[in-house]
């Protein structure tokens, strides 16, 4: 990428800069496709990663996702960025902006016909920009074009970028801060908000006032045209305080719509880059349970947070006023609030910590409940509904329990504070009767406008001081939604990386892996390498290391010693996600979406057809079963694959390893549960999968590795040898060992004379 600085060739002046100006404008069929025949939207694409790769970020297309036969949005685009690590951001700009930008990197200007071209460099001083091909074709250093040239091919579509400074809200810890500063990120609504609240609290005192006015000077004088007069301002600021109410309602559903969605987004975006063994040693319903509590972080933001403050805003409006009605009864309106506040902060350590009891009784419950929906299977078939019910009974007595304890705790200070808010009502209103009876400075009208406004003060006081035991909950809630989402995610650059195209050449080089919490090594100075295409079996007794080399080859787990070399590049070096799909990963137990079989195949690939779900699934062996089905493969596949066999379910995750052709595949006991049927299907296929690309197959059956032209026998984390199946009967005793044992019957009837039928004498 040229620098946005770099002059023209001819430097700033010459007969071909004054040509350059004004270029002819292409036609729109000669803008439809580059000179090589790219479509718009290749060009389009094009400019965003050459815009990526000048902050050094390389985009992979296949981060993209965007409905098939549709451009991809502005959004869409600026989600490919982020996720790549760059700060993006869509706008629509005008001239003026454009030419008055100081990039530091080249701007993506979104055309109109769906291409796309890169603003290097602006010159206010004669009024141009200067635009590059994204594709490389024509001028090397750009055109320089007008803005008369550039509106009839240009919006003002435009996409900005650059590298992230400092800690944004997508890396940073989850905290109370953190929610505040996504909060004060809608700072232009908020303002709407806070503005016509005030405006509002400004109406409020409206109607007291004409209410004094009449009670003092109406009634009293008998002026009719005093009244009508009150009532025409009445009436009129009536209609206005309706359509403010009605404005700010809106912007607050508005601000609360958007801060439900970014919450939303970023826990969901968060978890997902949360890595596989974090899932593993975690149980599912506390997870779930955790999570659980954004909603409640949620509502506090968007209802009782929101409300109090915008209703504190009343009270620069209104004591000033209440102040100038009547000093003492207002002091007394103030003094009862700060004595609630005073008895809630008293109480709040105690309902702390029966909260926190409670939250984790809770999340023991939700434990539970995860646990046996999830083996619900193993529960009937072992009967275990006793079991499990008792342990239930005893869970929710529990949180029972804390919840008592908490509503105790919290019960005193409710409680002890409706005297002090009888007071601000009932009490100022007897107060101020004796006042006006002793001529003490306050009038009829006065008195009852102070009564219709010192609930519209005392109630925000209130709030405010109920506003904290809320507050501390919340703070509950945030810490654990924080044990989730402040783990360390899979990577902390998502968009780095190199990004190779893959034959299949795998090299381990002296590694050794041992699991956290884990004394003993599960690998130790493992060293093996297989070249592309090679089909390598994977065997060994249990807890040997087998599943783990398959891990750490996906890039599960991170922390090892030693080198993993794909095509000798360094695996750490690797992008994880290019490094995922390149690879296609057959477990023993295999997930299927509820949706249907050609949802399922394709799932994750977009772009992929029919087609392409019918040839994996005959290379997988699975095309027989599917079109016996009576929707093909529109079939539906409901939760937990009931109306699927063991086997059918296996055959269709390997058509959906198989469904974007990867160049390794892995097989991780992949046939170990299957009947004997579904087995010797599988194994049929295995030499017809494996043409043209690498297979690692752990299995514990030597019988379907003897096919491969390489086994790796490991023991104790190490390896022992690695050899043809034949090679290693005659040189290898622990393989040796595994296969009799596992073909004992076949020499056993071998050894056994056939049966002879007595003959009589």
């Amino acid at each position: 990428m040229d620098s946005p600085n770099s002059q023209p060739p001819g430097g700033a002046s010459g007969p071909h800069r004054l040509t350059a100006v004004n270029p002819p404008t292409p036609s729109r069929d000669e803008r439809a496709a580059g000179a090589d025949g790219t479509s718009p939207l290749d060009v389009r694409l094009m400019a965003v990663m050459a815009a990526a790769r000048y902050h050094g970020v390389e985009l992979d297309r296949e981060d993209l996702r965007f409905p098939a036969g549709e451009a991809p949005s502005p959004a869409t685009l600026v989600e490919w960025v982020r996720g790549g690590g760059l700060w993006a951001k869509a706008a629509r700009l005008r001239w003026r902006h454009l030419i008055g930008l100081e990039s530091a990197g080249p701007v993506v200007l979104l055309l109109a016909d769906g291409s796309a071209a890169l603003m290097v460099r602006a010159d206010p001083a004669r009024n141009i920009v200067w635009l590059k091909d994204p594709t490389g074709a024509g001028e090397t250093q750009g055109v320089a074009v007008d803005e008369l040239r550039l509106a009839q091919v240009w919006t003002g579509e435009t996409l900005l970028m650059r590298a992230e400074r400092g800690s944004g809200l997508d890396s940073a810890p989850f905290t109370f801060g953190w929610i505040a500063r996504m909060v004060l990120s809608e700072k232009r609504v908020l303002r709407d908000i806070s503005i016509g609240s005030l405006v509002l609290s400004f109406l409020t005192i409206v109607p007291p006032l004409l209410t004094m006015v009449v009670i003092d000077k109406v009634i009293t004088y008998q002026s009719f045209s005093t009244l009508a007069m009150m009532a025409l301002i009445l009436l009129g600021a009536a209609i206005y305080e309706t359509y403010l109410s009605y404005a700010r309602r809106q912007l607050i559903l508005v601000i609360a719509t958007r801060l439900d969605a970014k919450l939303g987004l970023h826990v969901f975006k968060r978890l997902l880059a949360l890595p596989i063994d974090f899932f593993e040693r975690t149980q599912a319903g506390a997870v779930m349970y955790q999570l659980h509590q954004v909603t409640k972080i949620r509502d506090f933001l968007t209802g009782r947070l929101l409300t109090t403050v915008l209703d504190s805003l009343t009270l620069l409006v209104l004591l000033p006023f209440l102040f100038w009605l009547n000093t003492t009864l207002t002091w007394l309106v103030v003094a009862c609030a700060v004595l609630v506040a005073m008895i809630i902060m008293l109480f709040l350590p105690s309902v702390r910590r029966a909260y926190g009891h409670y939250q984790r009784a809770e999340i023991e419950k939700n434990t539970v409940l995860g646990e046996t929906v999830h083996g619900i299977r193993t529960v009937k078939s072992l009967a275990l509904e006793p079991q499990q019910r008792e342990m239930w009974d005893r869970k929710v007595a529990d949180a029972a329990g804390w919840r008592k304890a908490m509503g105790d705790a919290s019960n005193w200070p409710q409680s002890l504070v409706i005297p002090f808010e009888t007071m601000m009502n009932r009490g100022v209103l007897m107060i101020g009767a004796y006042l006006a009876l002793t001529n003490g400075g306050v009038s009829s009208g006065a008195l009852i406008a102070f009564m219709m406004l010192s609930g519209r003060v005392g109630q925000p006081l209130v709030s405010m001081a109920k506003l904290v035991e809320d507050v501390e909950e919340v703070r509950a809630s945030v810490a654990m939604v924080s044990q989730i989402l402040n783990n360390r995610p899979e990577t902390t650059t998502p968009g780095a990386g190199l990004r190779p195209k893959f034959e299949g050449g795998v090299r381990f080089d002296k590694v050794s892996f041992t699991y956290p919490g884990s004394k003993n090594p599960a690998l130790e100075d493992i060293t093996f390498e297989i070249p592309a295409g090679t089909m390598l079996g994977v065997v060994g007794r249990s807890g040997s290391g087998k599943s783990t080399i398959t891990r750490l080859l996906q890039g599960i787990n991170r922390e090892y010693e030693g080198y993993i070399k794909v095509d000798g590049n360094d695996l750490r070096e690797i992008n994880l996600a290019h490094l995922r799909r390149g690879f296609g990963v057959v477990l023993q137990e295999n997930f299927l979406f509820r949706a249907t079989i050609r949802e399922n195949l394709i799932a994750g690939r977009p772009g992929l057809t029919l087609t392409d779900a019918v040839r994996a699934a005959r290379l997988a062996g699975a095309e027989e079963f599917i079109e016996r089905m009576p929707m093909g493969y529109e079939t539906w596949i409901e939760e937990g694959s009931p109306n699927l066999s063991g086997g059918q379910r296996q055959r269709l995750a390997i058509a959906r390893a198989l469904i974007h052709d990867p160049r390794i595949l892995i097989l991780d006991e992949a046939t170990s549960a299957l009947d004997p049927e579904s087995e010797a299907l599988v194994n049929a296929n295995i030499q017809r999968i494996a043409f043209g690309r690498t297979m690692v197959i752990v299995s514990h059956r030597l019988s379907s590795l003897v096919d491969c032209h390489q086994i790796l026998v490991l023991d104790q984390g190490r390896v022992v040898d690695m050899a043809p199946h034949r090679e290693l009967l005659e040189r290898c005793a622990i393989y040796r060992a595994l296969w009799q044992q596992q073909n004992r019957h076949m020499e056993g009837a071998k050894a056994t004379p056939k049966p002879v039928l007595a003959q009589g004498d």
